[in-house]
């Protein structure tokens, strides 16, 4: 506290290195406008190892984007109001699904939404930070009263204190990537206004970081565990409860819960890259009916609420964990940009390369380029250092490992889509299966109207089939045959004794052996499915065959069928009725398919018949 005057010095270098990565990001947005920021940036230049370090550490990041911002504000509500206090982890949970919610309508939507509690927190923070000038320049700025201190936060001063604070405040940087990674979200032209935004929005962080810096050394704040620093500044200047004071930390609370929202903007598009990459899995890719990559969202929602969980929504334990994936990717980033300006100046004039991502265009400023994305490499760098050593104890190990872990999963991911795509390349015909004929088998657990489907089913399809039973309980099993007996009537049924009760393992073994037996030929299993109309009452029944399924599909030579039984409520009386195909049904469709084929087949004939000489038009419909 002796050494709070130390703040103001501290607050000026950050300033200093937002200002150098500023500049130098805006040269990556110019360079790339497809946007991908870091992780497209290390792609290109520097490789794929470096591109998925980038990639990690940004995933990371945005997903601690959220536990932070969403913690943080929480925090100011309990400023506010001390009795929310023990509510701090369901209040963030529920934050975290409301944005969630509010972002799988669109992105549109969503920016339209945060829109305006952005504008109402620049326009009352501006407006307090002017009366605290004011009433500091007249003398009246009172000091911060009734904050209990943060004991745990006392230490001597020392160089690694110093050098702690500086990269705690360095957090603030972190969401200058955003903006190089979403360029396609800005309106055309998009680099322009990209670049547009990134420069209004680091003037206006190193004002507003500069000046409460500034208010916060004057009224004396102090840590506290009960009370944000934006508080003690609004109540020193307004008075506790006054309008004004609400306004001040409503507006704050909310821009700490609306940043959230750039998380939820570039995890899943920079999740997205790295899937069609083969890096992360392809359902992240799949785009909603709002156009929105739905897997990709729920995804950061999850990890971000299990994170809030865990850390008990605690700012101060999150912070250590939070900026030393986004400075590891300042730093790849910037150190590409060098390599990206070094290919430039080997171009001679009015030379073009035209890659994936960007363009290389000759420009005799090159080497002005280079050097300002040197300086910004080795600043972020440095940061990235003290900031892994200053809070390495309080939980940036953590970090350090994760990211190498994440490393090690994507590239195993990638090794496996790749191995896939080798075993679906039609090079390898040495892989493909020679069959002579197909023996179609199927699964009972009893005789019923869904049996009576299967079995029609399996007729129609003209092979020699087979059903098989597993008897888990011998009274069922005694009355499944009497009732095929009865209703079926041929001597196809066998039954598998399981004295265990278990039901996929005899299955397996049965269909294992039948491969053994007929090794020229594909057995063909049929499943039942029970399909209901509506979640509810399908999740009341045991969806046995979805389990089958997936327990005989990875069986070479063997295909799984399933056929469902739709049962549905009757819209006037609400009983419930089933639609069983026949085996005349399955006939007549199969004779319309073949009919309608062969007309297809007569009028491309016809058509070849009746074309008309070059040059000259039919004149016929």
């Amino acid at each position: 506290m002796a050494y709070l005057g130390l703040s103001v010095p501290i607050a000026i270098a950050i300033s200093i290195l937002l200002i150098i990565v500023t500049i130098s990001y805006r040269q990556t947005i110019y360079a790339y406008p497809n946007g991908g920021g870091a992780y497209i940036v290390a792609r290109e230049n520097l490789g794929e190892t470096a591109a998925l370090v980038a990639g990690s550490a940004l995933l990371t990041d945005y997903i601690l984007t959220v536990a932070v911002s969403i913690s943080s504000g929480v925090a100011q509500i309990v400023s506010a109001f001390p009795s929310l206090a023990d509510y701090r982890v369901p209040m963030a949970v529920g934050i975290i699904g409301l944005i969630t919610i509010v972002n799988l309508r669109g992105v549109k939507e969503s920016g339209s939404i945060f829109a305006i509690p952005t504008y109402f927190f620049v326009v009352i923070m501006f407006m307090t930070l002017a009366i605290g000038f004011y009433q500091w320049a007249t003398g009246t700025l009172g000091v911060v009263t009734g904050v209990e201190f943060a004991t745990e936060t006392a230490a001597p001063l020392t160089l690694f204190l110093i050098l702690r604070a500086f990269s705690s405040g360095s957090a603030a940087l972190t969401g200058i990537e955003a903006i190089s990674n979403g360029i396609t979200a800005f309106r055309e032209p998009k680099s322009r206004n990209a670049a547009t935004t990134l420069i209004v929005m680091s003037t206006l962080l190193v004002v507003l970081f500069l000046s409460i810096t500034f208010i916060a050394r004057h009224i004396e704040a102090i840590p506290s565990h009960e009370e944000t620093i934006i508080s003690q500044i609004a109540r020193t200047i307004y008075g506790d409860g006054n309008i004004l004071y609400l306004m001040v930390i409503a507006g704050t609370a909310l821009i700490l819960l609306m940043a959230a929202n750039t998380s939820y903007a570039d995890f899943p598009r920079l999740a997205a890259l790295q899937a069609a990459d083969g890096f992360l899995p392809r359902q992240l890719t799949y785009r909603g009916g709002r156009l929105v990559f739905s897997w990709g969202i729920m995804t950061l929602a999850l990890a971000a609420s299990l994170l809030v969980i865990v850390m008990r929504a605690s700012t101060t334990a999150l912070i250590p964990l939070y900026a030393i994936g986004v400075f590891l990717s300042f730093t790849l980033s910037q150190s590409g940009m060098v390599i990206h300006a070094m290919k430039i100046g080997k171009l001679k004039p009015g030379e073009k390369i035209e890659s994936q991502e960007s363009v290389l265009e000759y420009d005799k400023n090159w080497r002005v380029h280079m050097a300002i994305s040197a300086v910004g490499a080795v600043c972020t760098f440095v940061v990235m250092l003290i900031f892994a050593v200053t809070k390495f104890v309080s939980g940036a190990w953590f970090v350090l490992v994760l990211i190498p872990a994440l490393v090690f999963l994507f590239s195993r991911i990638h090794r496996h889509y790749k191995d896939v795509a080798q075993a679906l390349s039609l090079e390898n015909q040495h892989y493909q299966i020679h069959t002579e004929r197909v023996i179609t088998l199927l699964l009972v657990d009893g005789v019923h109207m869904g049996t009576l489907q299967m079995v029609n089913f399996a007729k129609s399809l003209g092979n020699p089939w087979k059903a098989i039973h597993v008897g888990v309980n011998p009274e069922r099993s005694k009355i499944t045959q009497e009732k095929w007996d009865k209703y079926i009537g041929d001597d196809n049924l066998q039954i598998i004794q399981s004295p265990y009760r278990h039901l996929l393992a005899p299955i397996r073994e049965y269909v294992m052996n039948l491969l053994r037996e007929n090794p020229d030929a594909i057995v063909h299993i049929v499943l039942g499915h029970l399909a209901m109309d509506s979640v509810m009452t399908q999740a009341l029944h045991q969806n046995s065959s979805l389990i089958l399924n997936l327990g005989l599909t990875g069986l070479e030579r063997v295909v799984v069928t399933v056929v469902p039984l739709q049962i549905r409520h009757d819209e006037e009386g609400g009983d419930m009725n089933v639609n069983v195909l026949t085996r005349d049904d399955l006939r007549r469709a199969r004779h319309e398919r073949e009919l309608n084929e062969r007309r297809n087949a007569d009028a491309r004939r016809a058509q070849k018949t009746h074309k008309p000489p070059p040059g000259k038009k039919s004149s016929g419909p």
